[in-house]
């Protein structure tokens, strides 16, 4: 059971509280038998939480992707890797803690892995910035994988971030530069080169790091160039537009596959990946695995090419319809 209902899900925010509160009367007292009672609410909630995710609109899956409880980037690393060996720093200004990534081994793959942390608690989300990187941020991500493809290892990237950081020193220190210079990297790559959108693909931000040969999105995780707040904010000078923002923006894992500018969608449990962590976490190993190998059959020029044609074919069918 989670702890953080959201607000589409409060009628089954309200069941599961009195299935349990049924449960705590009958530990108080031995002689309650509200075994029977308990159990039909808890039938009630689970098909419930199956009808509330069966057709989320655009702007649930907004707020599923953003889910606090949902796994990051850190989770990812820590349970599908081996013999991690984290590198920091971008050997110019300082280390962005929104960007981690280093050495691993994915199963008896070395690879380099990279990807964005939000954080999990107030402390560890200011450190992180809330997985908003910075100019070191993308000048660390552009570091680790000119090492990756100078020692031929594949480059496995976890995308989670609400965008990069439109802060004042960002912006002095380049940070369009930056974001421009790391999406220039990914294209150059002669190394395979698999993304995965784990929650929020925001923008640049996001672009900078998912420039793949293969990208995948989780079932309930969004891609998009703005935030439906920040879309509704210019659109309509109304943030509370969000809903029809995230409607019209078209940022969903299943209408980007069917735009084609995602690969593959991995299914999540139902109730989103917070509600069955280690089964998502799992589910995202194996797709990443099967890519990797697939691609690590191809040659480093086959790589690059393929890579450049699939990006400059996307712009110039056109994405509006």
């Amino acid at each position: 059971m989670t702890k953080n209902y959201l607000d589409f899900e409060k009628p089954l925010a309200e069941i599961e509280g009195k299935a349990e509160e049924l449960r705590a009367m009958a530990r108080a007292n031995d002689e309650m038998d509200v075994k029977g009672e308990a159990e039909a609410l808890d039938k009630k909630a689970e098909q419930m939480l199956v009808d509330l995710y069966k057709g989320l609109t655009p702007w649930r899956k907004c707020q599923v992707a953003r889910h606090p409880e949902r796994p990051h980037c850190k989770d990812y690393i820590d349970a599908l890797f081996t013999e991690y060996t984290p590198l920091a720093g971008d050997r110019n200004f300082a280390d962005d803690h929104a960007v981690m990534g280093g050495l691993a081994r994915l199963g008896d793959i070395p690879v380099m892995v990279i990807g964005h942390e939000k954080g999990n608690d107030t402390k560890s989300r200011i450190e992180r910035n809330f997985g908003m990187a910075r100019p070191e941020g993308y000048r660390k991500a552009i570091r680790l994988m000119d090492l990756a493809d100078r020692f031929g290892l594949p480059v496995v990237s976890l995308v989670d971030t609400p965008g990069a950081y439109p802060g004042k020193g960002a912006e002095e220190r380049g940070q369009s530069e930056a974001i421009a210079r790391s999406t220039e990297k990914c294209l150059s790559l002669s190394v395979p080169l698999v993304s995965v959108i784990i929650g929020e693909g925001g923008s640049g931000g996001a672009v900078a790091f998912a420039t793949g040969n293969t990208v995948m999105m989780l079932e309930h995780s969004v891609y998009s160039v703005i935030s439906p707040e920040g879309c509704a904010s210019i659109l309509w000078k109304d943030s509370e537009k969000m809903r029809e923002a995230a409607e019209a923006l078209r940022l969903t894992a299943q209408d980007l596959k069917a735009l084609g500018v995602i690969d593959r969608i991995i299914s999540e449990p139902v109730g989103g990946a917070h509600r069955g962590i280690g089964q998502t976490i799992s589910a995202v190993g194996h797709a990443i695995e099967a890519e990797v190998k697939a691609l690590a059959k191809k040659k480093p020029g086959e790589l690059k090419t393929t890579r450049r044609q699939k990006y400059l074919k996307m712009g110039s069918q056109g994405l509006a319809a």
